[in-house]
């Protein structure tokens, strides 16, 4: 089965409904045979930003979704992105961890900013 690690960024395209690819994409692989994964670094961007009014809305979506836990290996395939990535491409904790994640697991990343991740060995949808 094949599994996708989605950004924030995708969550709050979904959520605003205005992007119709990403809609089309999202409605396809719902209902599709993939499994569709988070990490705790999106659901606490998200969330961040959430008003009172959508809590329950996202409540129901993240609890709908697997949230991939974070490790120590996962912290420390994130620090080696910061060592390498953090001055010369800008790549803060928050995406680093979430690439690293995504590597460490073999996770396909469903995000619309790529220059955020410059890492190799991480694949996008």
């Amino acid at each position: 089965m094949k599994a996708i690690l989605i950004d924030s960024d995708i969550f709050i395209e979904v959520s605003r409904g205005r992007d119709a690819g990403i809609l089309a994409d999202w409605n396809t692989l719902s209902g599709a045979d993939v499994l569709l994964l988070c990490s705790p670094v999106t659901v606490a961007e998200i969330w961040h930003g959430a008003r009172a009014s959508e809590h329950s809305a996202l409540n129901a979506l993240f609890t709908a979704l697997t949230c991939v836990p974070i490790d120590a290996e996962i912290g420390r395939r994130a620090g080696e992105y910061l060592r390498l990535y953090a001055k010369s491409h800008g790549v803060e904790l928050g995406d680093a961890l979430i690439a690293a994640t995504a590597s460490i697991h073999g996770l396909t990343l469903w995000t619309r900013n790529r220059k955020h991740y410059p890492m190799r060995d991480v694949s996008f949808y």
